[in-house]
């Protein structure tokens, strides 16, 4: 008896009640975003929506739930970003310069409208509860994958096998951090430049001489805002 093949079933649409949340959800990162985590609330992303007060709360019951999915939108949009397209490109340094290089063209957009991480890290850092415990979550998640991909390059032979992986992670975070600081507080042209010569320093400092040259064929990151043109697990 032959098989007979069975068309596929066009994919359903999300349910109302999801598309209405997705909606929220979207609108309170804009917001967050542009005020920070600890200036959501349900009457601020109940005006934004158009929406009830009463229809906000419905679908999340909490600010603090608010907030907490927001967290969680930012990481999957971080993810989406920055992390997946990465790992296309070669284990070891391939994969790490494409992670950097994707983490500063998200960054660049950023620097006009915040960094939930970096801002909630401000907001959160000495009061426990979910939405902390959401934040720390959620960067924990990606520097364990940027750690990853840094003990990849020692084993690959990129990187020497006595260079601190952990180090290198840490001087490579700091690098985001102060570029935030520089370019989006202090407003200091060429801020995003620098940023990328430090990378290239971090990895040349551990670099074997086995290791693949970066390539020239990533776009450059918009300008930092000093020079005008500019104003991320469950």
């Amino acid at each position: 008896m032959s098989a007979t093949a069975v068309p596929a079933k066009p994919a359903r649409a999300a349910p109302k009640g999801q598309q209405t949340k997705a909606i929220i959800v979207d609108a309170a990162l804009a917001l967050a975003a542009q005020i920070g985590l600890e200036g959501l609330s349900i009457g601020a992303v109940a005006e934004i929506t158009k929406m009830s007060k009463s229809g906000v709360f419905a679908h999340f019951g909490s600010r603090e739930e608010l907030q907490i999915s927001v967290v969680r939108e930012y990481h999957a949009r971080f993810e989406q970003e920055v992390f997946f397209p990465a790992l296309t490109a070669p284990r070891g340094l391939p994969r790490l310069r494409a992670m950097f290089a994707n983490w500063m063209k998200r960054t660049s957009t950023e620097i006009d409208s915040g960094c939930i991480y970096i801002s909630g890290a401000s907001e959160f850092d000495d009061r426990p509860g979910p939405v902390r415990d959401a934040l720390v979550e959620s960067v924990s998640i990606w520097q364990a994958a940027v750690l990853r991909a840094i003990v990849q390059s020692k084993t690959e032979g990129h990187l020497r096998a006595d260079a601190d992986e952990r180090q290198v992670g840490f001087e490579i975070h700091g690098l985001i951090l102060a570029l935030h600081y520089e370019a989006r507080f202090l407003q200091v042209p060429g801020s995003i430049g620098r940023a990328n010569v430090g990378f290239d320093n971090i990895l040349a400092r551990a670099a074997t001489p086995d290791a693949p040259p970066a390539s020239n064929a990533a776009e450059p990151a918009p300008a930092a805002r000093g020079t005008r043109r500019l104003k991320t697990v469950r």
